[in-house]
């Protein structure tokens, strides 16, 4: 009889979750409460350990045939002088892959296509709610609510003290880069149907939205950036701005499993953005439970999956919270372009 798995959460984590299970001949249903796929969204960089493990369930060429390989960036002050490279030659040497840039629509579509059936429409809030499952995989993401349920709300969202905005723009992008300002940046990165792909930042009160529209306090906010950040500000328009608040696990919770429940994605480890990691680490996740649980009783793959990627996502998370705090510094801009240079010159790009 086949083993059967509930997937809460239609995402990437979840999609990838269903694929690897499903290749391994278990019965899974996906339950996702959006009405459909997105239609629309911004560009993820998808690093080789993410499109080795989409390698491990056939989805891998497939992604890279999508993605625009990334070629190259740089981080720079806000009057344009260059804070550091990031090499992508040196990462494609040591791992064999680049970086690729794709849509999150695209990457969904792709995944949802390899997929058992998804469930639109259908929020569970429980675990009550989902009997006779050997497993449930919980991707519903930073606020998740099965999380919730099984480790209580010491282990929830906490605010960053960061908005974000994000959008794209008609164009071509030659490359990544990332200006750096006083408590506030701007990135720009290509996008797969040559156009580019825009991000912000900036420190800000929880909730707090621009009374006279996110265009203007955009262009405000970094007026003194370099002219390519101005140019593309210019071509903005205030329906294809979107604007959130950005939340982080902290702390995280002790296990990623408890019972029947695997943690995944964001719901195991909800990061900041700045490290461009956070849809990789829930693919990997997805991949690592599939293998986990195949030739072993329940309970020991979960135990195997908790071991495995526990202790990576954590890493990725801290780091990711050092460059955040690299990134918002509002003050010694000489001392954090220097601790930026060494550690890329130490560690490089991963």
């Amino acid at each position: 009889m086949a083993r059967t798995a509930a997937v809460v959460g239609g995402g990437i984590g979840g999609l990838t979750t269903a694929v690897g299970l499903a290749a391994r001949d278990w019965q899974v249903d996906v339950f996702e409460r959006a009405v459909d796929l997105p239609g629309t969204g911004t560009a993820l960089g998808l690093w080789p350990h993410a499109l080795q493990a989409l390698d491990r369930i056939g989805l891998g060429e497939q992604v890279r045939a999508a993605g625009t390989a990334q070629q190259g960036g740089a981080l720079r002050r806000a009057d344009g002088r260059r804070i550091a490279a990031i090499d992508t030659e040196q990462l494609q040497r040591r791992t064999g892959d680049a970086v690729h840039l794709l849509t999150r629509p695209r990457l969904l579509r792709l995944l949802a296509s390899a997929a058992p059936a998804v469930t639109f429409g259908t929020a569970v809030r429980s675990t009550r709610e989902l009997s006779g499952y050997d497993v449930v995989v919980a991707a519903d993401g930073v606020g998740s609510a099965l999380r919730a349920e099984r480790f209580g709300p010491r282990y929830g969202p906490r605010y960053t003290g960061c908005t974000a905005w994000r959008g794209t723009v008609d164009g071509p992008c030659a490359e990544l880069t990332e200006t750096w300002g006083r408590g506030a940046l701007f990135g720009m990165t290509p996008q797969e149907d040559r156009r580019t792909n825009w991000f912000a930042s900036a420190r800000a009160p929880e909730g707090e939205r621009a009374a006279a529209g996110e265009v203007i306090e955009l262009r405000e906010r970094f007026a003194g950036f370099p002219e390519r950040v101005r140019e593309v500000l210019a071509r903005l328009t205030e329906d294809a701005v979107l604007r959130h608040d950005l939340y982080a696990l902290a702390p995280a919770p002790p296990s990623y499993v408890r019972g029947e429940v695997a943690l995944i994605g964001d719901a195991a480890h909800a990061m900041t953005p700045n490290a461009g990691r956070g849809a990789c680490e829930a693919i990997v996740d997805g991949v690592v439970l599939a293998e986990c649980l195949q030739d072993r009783r329940v309970a020991d793959g979960l135990a195997r999956y908790d071991a495995l990627r526990r202790g990576p996502a954590a890493r990725v998370a801290r780091m990711s919270r050092g460059m955040a705090a690299l990134a918002m510094s509002r003050r010694l801009p000489g001392l954090r372009d220097a601790a930026v240079r060494t550690a890329l010159r130490v560690a490089g790009p991963r």
